[in-house]
């Protein structure tokens, strides 16, 4: 359920919630009271400004002091957050200002919450929206009793230091939208594996469909056999869970471009044959966090209405080892003709992206970009907060490149090494599925190229608890879930103009 939101012009102190964030740009001196806050802190006796010269306060981004305010004003805690220099203030700092609001608000067990936000930020209320509904996510669905949050965020008011303008409240509401869409790929990736797979993960997107008036095709296994999906057959008999291939689709009169979303969708990942050690099996739940992406992606997009096509594709299937398991040693053909070699059934995920890349090509789009929570080797590289992403053209590099510094979401360019291409040489195959132990993320982006064809193409490499921590405040799941979401729409919104 979308948070209640209200607009208002107000001054901090005429704002009344359980608590008040007060947002703050930087100022040059240390500890010196903002006039902003002068009202509050004579209804505090000094408190306030006592606080901030100890603290050394001046407004840096992120920089955060909190009191309690005894009942002096209008709301039982008060926090003042920095905002940082105001010049190099967009929507993604106001995002994160907006969902550590949310987040700590959730943390002191507040019912309603009221930002006091600084002149200038009029503009940003998207953002403040989309904020707001990623900080105050949580996942209790299986909590009982003592365990079950007796409260939490339900309503919040927006104090602005103007006039609201008349799409204001709009704005707020396609950012909650935006918001909202990411936090159900959240809630598929934290969903338990015996709730979530191949067959309820396409029933929960028919139902976002039909809630977005958009198009959908779900291929059950007898459909992805009888049309040569050859390795996804390969990673989903393992399974008494049969595989599934979803096609979602947003196909606007006079779309300007055809923009095309691949995701992998293993809804739990043993690693087959090549089993997986015991030591964090139970995380492998969320190793369908790239296919829940690009089918939360397709609810923002109906928010937003983008004069661009766009269709979602989620490969799911999952990877156990029973007897009818594929093995290491064998030979599988694909959709797109080439024949592959396995060599590890733990490398199940390119498999499931191969097939659906090829399908991809076959909607003849202007750009194709895929999805997954591919290789440990790219956490190994980059760290657990930022992802890694490869392009098969510099000018699709651009344009993706563009849309992360819209976005402010942490992802890296690597690059396409030819010299690892040897390592997918196979002596008995067309390809072999894995490379060797080194450049892991690399060769695994090579093997998706053979099937991505020539065209323009990004691989989106979203290893590892990607959003978990970061400083939006995006917790509660362990997977990559979200991350990448917001990025994929402004490279979306970017085509529409």
């Amino acid at each position: 359920m979308l948070l209640e939101i209200q607009v208002r012009a107000a001054q901090a102190l005429e704002l009344t919630a359980d608590v008040l964030v007060v947002g703050i740009f930087q100022t040059g001196g240390k500890g010196a009271l903002p006039p902003s806050l002068k009202q509050i802190d004579e209804a505090l006796g000094g408190a306030l400004a006592k606080l901030m010269a100890r603290e050394e306060f001046s407004g840096k981004r992120d920089q955060t002091i909190a009191l309690s305010t005894l009942g002096r004003i209008g709301a039982e805690k008060l926090m003042v957050v920095g905002l940082g220099d105001r010049r190099s203030l967009g929507a993604p700092e106001v995002r994160t200002f907006a969902a550590k609001a949310a987040r700590g608000a959730n943390v002191d067990k507040a019912a309603s919450l009221a930002i006091a936000l600084p002149g200038g930020l009029e503009t940003e209320l998207r953002a403040v929206g989309e904020g707001l509904e990623l900080g105050a996510y949580r996942f209790t669905k299986y909590l009982t009793g003592d365990r079950k949050p007796k409260r939490s965020l339900a309503t919040v008011t927006l104090g602005l230091a103007s006039r609201p303008k008349p799409n204001a409240r709009s704005l707020v509401s396609i950012g909650q939208q935006v918001g909202s869409a990411v936090n159900f790929s959240r809630d598929l990736s934290n969903e338990p594996p015996n709730v979530i797979y191949p067959e309820t993960f396409a029933t929960a997107a028919e139902a976002l469909a039909k809630a977005n008036g958009l198009r959908v095709q779900v291929f059950d296994f007898k459909e992805i056999r009888r049309r040569g999906m050859k390795l996804i057959d390969a990673v989903g008999r393992g399974s008494s869970r049969e595989p599934r291939f979803i096609h979602m689709s947003w196909t606007p009169k006079g779309a300007k471009r055809k923009l095309v979303f691949v995701g992998k969708g293993i809804t739990f990942d043993t690693g087959g044959i090549s089993i997986k050690p015991a030591a964090g099996m139970g995380e492998m739940k969320h190793d369908m966090s790239g296919a829940a992406n690009v089918v939360a992606l397709m609810a923002a997009v109906a928010a937003v209405k983008p004069k661009v096509e766009v269709h979602a594709i989620a490969s799911c299937a999952e990877n156990m080892p029973d007897g009818d398991a594929y093995r290491p040693g064998d030979i599988w053909g694909s959709l797109d003709g080439k024949t592959v070699e396995i060599v590890n059934t733990d490398a199940e995920g390119r498999l499931v992206l191969a097939d659906a890349l090829a399908y991809a090509r076959s909607l003849d789009p202007d750009l194709i970009v895929d999805n997954a929570t591919l290789t440990g080797a790219c956490m190994v590289a980059l760290g657990s907060t930022t992802a890694g992403w490869y392009a098969s053209h510099d000018d699709a590099a651009r344009e993706f490149a563009a849309a992360l510094k819209q976005s402010g979401e942490s992802m890296w360019r690597m690059p396409l090494l030819e010299e690892l291409r040897d390592q997918i040489k196979s002596e008995v195959a067309d390809v072999k599925q894995a490379g060797d132990r080194y450049g892991g993320s690399i060769t695994a982006a090579l093997f998706l190229r053979e099937f991505a064809g020539t065209g323009r193409w990004i691989h989106c490499d979203i290893a590892g608890p990607a959003s978990v921590d970061r400083p939006t405040g995006w917790s509660q799941t362990k997977g990559a879930t979200g991350h990448a979401v917001l990025t994929f729409l402004a490279l979306i919104e970017r085509s529409s103009r």
